[in-house]
């Protein structure tokens, strides 16, 4: 159950000892990161929830410009006029006095009447709009101020809550959401992604992290949760000597403009040590105030990027904060070149029982189609669901008997559970439709790119992931995707339109691979034909069971980008000199 709301305070608790770094320095501009540290000294948000309540009473007029800042620990965002980035100045859109508020879904776990909840809240508050996330979140948008109280205390009600699912703080703990039901995992991690949760997630002693902190915590053999690209990655192993199930430790891992995947310490953790360990890594953000000086620098891998740390120099402050060492890790065999979905029909470890994972194309999903997913897991399974980092919804614990029905009603609803390559494989951020640092549009987009690409191409039946995202920050993580495209503007026929940058070949597990920008920008309506030249040569000239992202590793950034664009081009940078770049852009 999520932590009752103290009531405001003007006071904070924890790290009095970061002090006036900047108290006599009014006479002086404060740089971003100077503000977003001061503002954090002076306030724990999570001890000011009253004050929500009383902005709802006051109206939008009486939030002061500081709460812009402070919403975010309660998961609540201002949402963009919809035009993005372009919209504003410095980089940043401009704010209308509607809200996002995004729900965290621990590991993905959710049941038959929170979904209800959620249908009801979507309705009633956010015009009907819902997003599925790549943190197995829920994000509502259109939520204005005055509705914010009656929406939180419903959240609560049903035994979920936004609290921390922005800000610094620890963001959802993500984990396999097959958790406990998968016939091949080696453990099920969902007791500790929950334990994790709630040591972190409202403790005062966490609050004022340097910037976002994403943890992961999977039993799983296929890594789908990535722990590759979170700040903190444990993936499940049994040590070879012993037998005993435990876990490998990754950190330091993200994306943004400066990708990096997380480096393995050399440590084996026991089931028993998994929690600390994650509070003694964040404790370690949390002290290391090199991080505040720089707001597009602040996370958790630029001690590596720019600090001269090492997976050694990690591990031994790990084992201090610990007090005791971690034994050796054992080696480990990464998943091969696995497509991490759950999309289908699927036996589980548990006899006659089933699951199925239905697509939720790009993430967007109404409240009817929740209803119909809730109605249908109490009808044929026992109300149990769960989200997925790929932005899809499963429903666990179908009788083997029922499976076929509930699949029929979730087709029937536009949640197949199946689908072309490319139905299940996009992935998008939000967009210009309401992220105020987004360059393009997005959701609509993906959903066009994947009717094109299906038309295009009706027989295509390899696995490909393509990423959409609409920004630099990587939030539709293409650095981790075969095709990724990054939103950017282009002047055609004088007018600014949306583009795409293609960046190719990620890949992670056995074969980990940032994608590589291969020097291509077009508009928006150039990509379906410029993915399906690509992927018509693959087909054509791949080698006996290669696949795509082998295909692409053996081939020069010049070769794909003239097999994309149609005829050999000259390469374009990324963010030409003057061009438009997102504030907050977050490494």
């Amino acid at each position: 159950m999520p932590r009752v709301p103290r009531e405001e305070r003007g006071s904070r608790r924890g790290q009095d000892e970061r002090v006036e770094a900047e108290a006599n320095v009014s006479d002086v501009k404060e740089s971003k990161a100077q503000r977003a540290e001061r503002l954090k000294r002076e306030l724990n948000p999570w001890e000011a929830y009253a004050a929500i309540e009383r902005f709802a009473r006051e109206g939008h007029a009486a939030i002061p410009p500081e709460w812009a800042t402070y919403f975010r620990w309660w998961g609540i965002y201002s949402q963009g006029d919809g035009v993005g980035a372009v919209g504003g100045t410095g980089g940043e859109g401009r704010a209308t006095k509607h809200f996002m508020v995004r729900v965290r879904i621990p590991n993905g776990i959710v049941n038959a009447p929170q979904l209800r909840t959620l249908a009801d809240l979507t309705e009633r508050h956010a015009r009907g709009i819902a997003d599925l996330t790549v943190r197995q979140n829920v994000q509502l948008h259109w939520v204005t101020v005055e509705d914010l109280p009656p929406l939180m205390h419903a959240l609560w009600r049903a035994g979920l809550t936004s609290l921390g699912a922005c800000g610094d703080v620890t963001r959802n703990v993500t984990g396999c959401p097959l958790a406990g039901v998968d016939a091949d995992e080696v453990l099920d991690a969902s007791p500790l992604v929950l334990e994790a949760t709630h040591l972190l997630n409202g403790n005062p002693e966490f609050y004022n992290l340097p910037r976002k902190y994403k943890v992961t915590i999977t039993g799983c053999r296929a890594w789908c949760s990535y722990p590759e690209i979170n700040d903190v990655g444990l993936t499940a192993l049994r040590h070879p000597a012993s037998g005993e199930p435990g876990f490998s430790l990754r950190v330091g891992g993200g994306l943004s403009t400066d990708p990096r995947l997380g480096a393995r310490l050399d440590a084996f953790v026991r089931w028993h040590q998994a929690v600390p360990v994650v509070r003694a890594v964040t404790e370690v953000f949390r002290d290391s105030d090199v991080l505040r000086q720089h707001r597009e620098k602040a996370r958790l891998k630029f001690l590596f990027l720019q600090h001269g740390w090492t997976a050694d120099k990690f591990l031994a402050e790990l084992e201090a904060r610990l007090g005791y060492a971690l034994d050796r890790a054992p080696h480990e065999i990464p998943p091969e070149d696995v497509y991490r979905d759950h999309v289908g029909i699927h036996p589980q470890r548990q006899p006659d029982l089933c699951y199925a994972g239905a697509t939720v194309l790009r993430g967007r999903i109404t409240p009817g189609q929740l209803r119909v997913l809730a109605d249908a897991a109490d009808r044929h399974g026992d109300g149990q669901l769960r989200t997925t980092t790929m932005q899809n919804v499963i429903v666990v614990n179908v009788r083997r008997e029922r499976v076929a029905a509930l699949a029929r009603e979730l087709a029937e609803v536009g949640l197949p559970t199946g689908g072309s390559p490319f139905r299940r494989g996009t992935i998008a951020c939000t967009g210009t439709e309401f992220c105020k640092l987004a360059l393009t549009e997005t959701k609509g987009f993906a959903k066009r790119l994947v009717e094109d690409l299906e038309r295009r191409m009706p027989s295509f039946s390899e696995h490909v992931k393509l990423h959409v995202t609409g920004c630099p920050n990587s939030c539709g993580q293409h650095w981790i995707a075969d095709i990724g495209v990054e939103g950017k503007k282009l002047k055609v026929d004088g007018a600014l339109v949306d583009a795409y940058y293609f960046c190719v070949g990620g890949a992670l597990g056995a074969r980990q691979s940032v994608a590589r920008p291969i020097g291509l920008r077009v508009p928006a309506t150039e990509v379906a034909p410029a993915i399906e030249r690509l992927l018509r040569e693959y087909l054509a000239s791949r080698r006996a069971g290669e696949t795509f992202r082998a295909f692409a590793a053996r081939h020069d950034d010049a070769t794909l980008r003239a097999l994309l664009a149609g005829s050999p081009v000259p390469a374009v940078e990324r963010d030409p000199a003057g061009g438009l770049l997102p504030a907050g852009v977050d490494g």
